[in-house]
């Protein structure tokens, strides 16, 4: 539960050609922008997105494997390959036992091998299930739930350790919410939202067809399953909306140790502390109903329904690592209900996966040495150099921020850590044992390993070299508790960067990403923490009042979005991420101009460098989506759908409407009174 702000917005290399803030361009003659990618049927001032993106979508129809398919899987379709020739390669060697690369092969191969994985089917969670059987008392329960936490089942409640909100260069123990199978607490709640009801329908169904899998009689699979919705929607009614999550204030509530085990009595933490070797002086419960509502339920629920629920989340959690019999059950709910999947990622696909969760930044050694040279991180430092002038400068010229306000928001620009491509040293695995007997058993072992190397920052100063994406992820993120960005070597490739292409694209694109990060670091759960990772409130109070008047424009015009018939966009849950965008279009199209003025851009391909840099913008975002990922995705993703980043984000852009003559008869016009004005 770390409060990195991850996001769908990636960070990518940088030309030897372009990019350099303005350095005379040489080389690069292409603009960049693939036409077959335009729908020019539409008008782009009445729907930019269909007009930049239509024809990409049209290009790359949705397969059955995905729910969404977009620039991003595409990338993440090469880096998979990828990983897959790596792995390959290694098949082709021989390594000593217990060695990184036999561990990977071992894990691979083991996955791989389907007739092994079913033959031996479910027999591997019978000991599991053995133990929460056999617990005859409550005072059993918080060794029981320990273990259960440690292989990655989070019943009834987590904890984590990280930094200390309020003081940053320390980590301590966290609490917070959890226990829940679903990834909302609509879903358990809702009434009168149709499509919820319809998925917790369909939950109960799925629950009471997968303990019939594991030999529950048709009653019991029933009686198991009320008690799963009995503590699941009541564990539900108790946590934080997803609005309240988001603000940062609300979830600190740092005790001592001692006055938590007063304030939430009925539960034995010591004993459950113990199994974690863990002995902390204080605690920060991040949210406070749903742990009391957690000891509640534990003191006064029948051991018997309190079992049939732990039960359910091992069986659930061991889903993925039982053949192909419990796993197609399980996508069945999980994959076709939830996002309208048609069929699963072929095994191949599965197996990379596992292998990057288990040995990932093993994994991501190999693929930077092969894929990701030295001289691209160099240029991608220099660009984020550029981002953060345009920043400056951009706050320089803000007439509604104070100038006290303004010293310390660029100090904490100026203080940002920036991570490219791979971390400095890479993760050991030598604890980690993987044997070929099970992938039950190893997928256990993969849990502890990784609850090991967490618990060992317990009472330790924060270690701000960590990294906490693997190299060849296709993602990034901005961290408040270190002031970092980081953008992995997997999303620094096309086309979110063309190394043929000149700034207009790539400041459109990449620039964007970059301004997008660091934009997180002022956005509306961002701004409350100070240059050094601090809780700390460093705006003047008019400033603050100023800043959330100007960004309710971007919340209210968001809230109005309807994204599927009757379901709209949820403007305070996404405002982070909007906001983001926001800032990241405003300090790239900044930085875009200054670079013009010693390096200006002709009129290419019939697009101005204005034109094209907002149809790279846009290209980031092309995909094809299912109604039911829609859905999905609008109730537990912060970020806005594809489409809305950009004919959501557009429209409060003054320079895009100069760019492609935007007047009040167009559809995607919006008054000027109701555009946001931030940055």
């Amino acid at each position: 539960m770390k409060k990195i702000m991850l996001t769908l917005l990636p960070a990518t290399i940088i030309s030897m050609a372009s990019c350099g803030g303005g350095e005379k361009q040489t080389n690069v003659v292409e603009s960049g922008i693939d036409k077959t990618n335009l729908d020019t049927t539409v008008d782009p001032r009445n729907d930019f997105y269909q007009f930049a993106c239509g024809g990409w979508m049209k290009k790359n129809p949705l397969t059955g494997e995905y729910a969404r398919y977009g620039s991003f899987e595409q990338v993440g379709e090469l880096n998979k390959q990828q990983m897959k020739s790596l792995i390959e390669d290694l098949a082709t060697k021989k390594f000593e036992k217990g060695s990184v690369g036999d561990k990977l092969c071992t894990l691979y191969n083991l996955y791989m091998d389907s007739t092994k994985l079913n033959s031996i089917g479910k027999a591997p969670l019978t000991e599991d299930l053995r133990a929460i059987d056999t617990v005859k008392s409550k005072e059993q329960l918080p060794a029981l739930i320990a273990d259960l936490h440690k292989i990655d089942v989070n019943v009834f409640f987590a904890f984590y350790i990280g930094a200390d909100d309020k003081n940053s260069k320390m980590n301590m123990l966290h609490t917070y919410q959890s226990g829940l199978s679903l990834g909302s607490r609509d879903y358990y709640l809702s009434q009168k939202d149709t499509s919820m009801v319809k998925i917790r329908e369909q939950f109960v169904v799925h629950v009471e067809r997968m303990l019939q899998l594991f030999g529950y009689t048709a009653d019991e699979a029933k009686k198991c399953t009320e008690d799963v919705m009995k503590i699941e929607t009541a564990l539900a009614e108790s946590f934080y909306t997803k609005e309240q999550l988001r603000v940062p204030n609300d979830n600190y509530h740092k005790i001592s140790y001692s006055q938590f085990k007063d304030d939430f009595t009925g539960f034995d933490w010591d004993s459950y502390f113990e199994k974690f070797n863990l002995k902390e002086d204080s605690i920060n419960v991040s949210q406070i109903p749903p742990i009391k509502k957690a000891v509640e339920l534990i003191v006064n629920e029948d051991i018997s329904v309190l079992k049939n629920y732990m039960a359910w989340q091992l069986i659930d959690r061991a889903a993925g690592s039982l053949g192909d019999e419990v796993y197609n059950v399980n996508f069945d709910f999980y994959g076709k209900v939830l996002s309208g999947r048609q069929e699963p990622s072929p095994r191949w696909k599965r197996a990379v996966s596992l292998l990057e969760n288990a040995m990932g930044e093993a994994l991501g050694e190999m693929y930077v040495e092969k894929y990701f040279p030295a001289s691209h991180k160099e240029r991608m430092v220099q660009l984020v150099k550029n981002l953060q002038d345009s920043y400056a400068e951009r706050l320089d010229s803000l007439s509604w921020m104070s100038d006290s306000t303004k010293v310390k928001a660029k100090e904490k620009l100026a203080g940002l850590t920036v991570k490219i491509g791979y971390p400095d040293k890479f993760r050991d695995y030598t604890s980690l044992e993987i044997t070929d007997e099970n992938l039950w058993e190893n997928t256990k072992r993969i849990s502890r390993f990784k609850a090991d190397i967490m618990l060992e920052k317990a009472g330790k100063p924060v270690d701000k070299t960590e990294w906490h994406m693997y190299p060849q992820t296709v993602n990034a993120y901005y961290n408040p508790s270190t002031n970092e960005i980081c953008f992995p070597a997997g999303i620094l490739q096309k086309p979110f960067f063309d190394m043929s292409a000149d700034d207009a694209y790539n400041y459109g694109a990449i620039g964007v990403v970059i301004g997008h990060e660091m934009t997180h670091g002022y956005d509306d759960q961002g701004r409350q923490f100070d240059v050094d990772g601090n809780l700390k409130d460093w705006w003047t109070a008019e400033d603050a009042a100023l800043f959330t008047l100007r960004s309710s424009s971007i919340m209210e015009y968001f809230n109005g979005i309807e994204v599927a018939p009757g379901v709209y966009a949820n403007g305070k849950f996404t405002l982070g991420e909007n906001l983001a965008d926001h800032g990241g279009l405003k300090i790239s199209f900044n930085a875009l101009k200054r670079a013009m003025k010693t390096n200006p851009l002709p009129v290419v391909d019939g697009f101005t460098p204005e034109q094209r840099f907002f149809l790279s913008y846009a290209g980031v975002w092309a995909n094809n989506i299912r109604p039911e990922e829609i859905i999905r995705r609008t109730k537990e993703d912060p970020h806005s759908l594809g489409k809305w980043r950009v004919n959501g984000a557009l429209p409060h852009i003054n320079e895009w409407y100069d760019a492609f003559g935007v007047t009040e008869k167009d559809s995607m016009y919006i008054d000027p009174s109701r555009r946001a004005n931030i940055w």
